[in-house]
């Protein structure tokens, strides 16, 4: 008996058959899993730049944390714990703020992050017109061009409590000139400011108040270089004020505060760093208030990540492990460690609320 003839499937048919198969196949658990969206955070720096050993090297450090791809990674080891792809922008003049932040926005970045107060209004200005786009913003928000906050529900501005940890590095000024153990005897501390804006004068005025909190008698003096960015002018304002009795200046001005740090070194007197760990850029940098940029630069993107965004202001202070201070280039005296657990209490109970306004 003859068999029937073998009839071959049509290709439509087959190839259809293949699609069905291979949606069963997937449906039982057997297919490929379907590659996950690579989120894009893109970071405009101030000014300042990468290598200003401050805030814009922080926020660097956290898009570091999270990325595993992108440019960030060519001058940064990245940890990649997010997966995300992390890119920097680094700006020269503030005219390159809107130009900066539109080029990530145009090329639909999920987040695009600006660093520095100094760009609040360009971030108002790039959210309004991408308001599909989330943004964040270290110490500031979106504002108009009057500074008023737009409260755009796709930017999140990221503040900190900077007189709190400016109040521990004058807690540690303040009792050293009580003890007499600068090198002038003078009894007198000094700060550097770059612009006068909030962030700074949040820093100084905790320092100053700390300082007098727990030396009443001691005199502080303060400038500002209005630059964020050149050595040399922070450098000349520190000469002034160590040339006026100063023996331990506090420098809240970025790069340009490096200036500050090297100063004191040549006069044979002390310094406390901002921002970062600064200990390693001068020999006299005997603390350094910290702000954690890093933080909350990899919290804004983690929650992107998580479609966890939400807009309005995230704020890191000293009771959620935002701000602090870090010792360098020595140990610091039994009283001054007692005097700094004594401060840390008091603010993180809330039995002292310390000033943010330079008197």
């Amino acid at each position: 008996m003859r068999k029937p003839p073998v009839r071959l499937l049509s290709l439509g048919v087959a190839l259809t058959l293949a699609v069905v198969l291979a949606a069963c196949g997937n449906s039982a658990g057997t297919g490929a899993t379907p590659t996950p969206k690579v989120i894009k955070v893109g970071l405009v720096t101030d000014t300042g730049g990468l290598n200003d050993k401050s805030f814009n090297h922080l926020a660097a450090l956290g898009l570091s944390k999270a990325a595993s791809t992108g440019n960030i990674c060519s001058s940064l080891t990245c940890a990649g714990e997010l997966s995300v792809q992390g890119d920097v922008t680094e700006s020269h003049a503030n005219s390159d703020y809107v130009p900066n932040l539109t080029n990530y926005a145009t090329r639909g970045y999920d987040l695009v992050i600006g660093v520095g107060f100094l760009m609040a209004e360009s971030i108002g200005t790039v959210s309004g017109n991408f308001p599909n786009i989330h943004f964040a913003i270290i110490d500031g928000v979106g504002t108009d061009s009057k500074g008023n906050d737009l409260k755009h529900a796709n930017v999140v501005g990221l503040l900190f409590k900077e007189q709190e940890a400016g109040a521990l590095v004058g807690t540690i000024a303040g009792v050293l000139e009580k003890d007499n153990a600068g090198a002038k005897k003078k009894n007198t501390i000094g700060s550097v400011g770059g612009i006068k804006i909030p962030p700074v004068d949040h820093y100084i005025a905790g320092y100053q108040w700390a300082a007098k909190q727990v030396n009443p008698s001691i005199k502080t003096l303060n400038g500002y270089s209005n630059n964020f960015s050149d050595p040399t002018k922070c450098a000349g304002i520190a000469a002034n004020q160590i040339s006026s009795g100063a023996d331990i200046l506090f420098q809240v001005a970025g790069g340009c505060g490096n200036g500050v740090l090297t100063e004191a070194g040549k006069a044979g007197v002390w310094s406390i760093g901002v921002d970062a760990d600064q200990g390693g850029v001068d020999k006299s940098v005997i603390a350094s208030a910290l702000k954690r940029v890093d933080v909350a630069t990899y919290t804004a993107i983690k929650d992107v990540k998580n479609n966890a965004f939400k807009g309005g202001v995230t704020l890191f202070g000293l009771a959620n492990d935002g701000v602090g201070y870090q010792a360098d280039n020595g140990t610091l005296p039994a009283d001054v460690m007692a005097a700094l657990t004594d401060m840390t209490s008091k603010i993180k109970s809330g039995a002292v609320t310390v000033p943010d306004t330079v008197p």
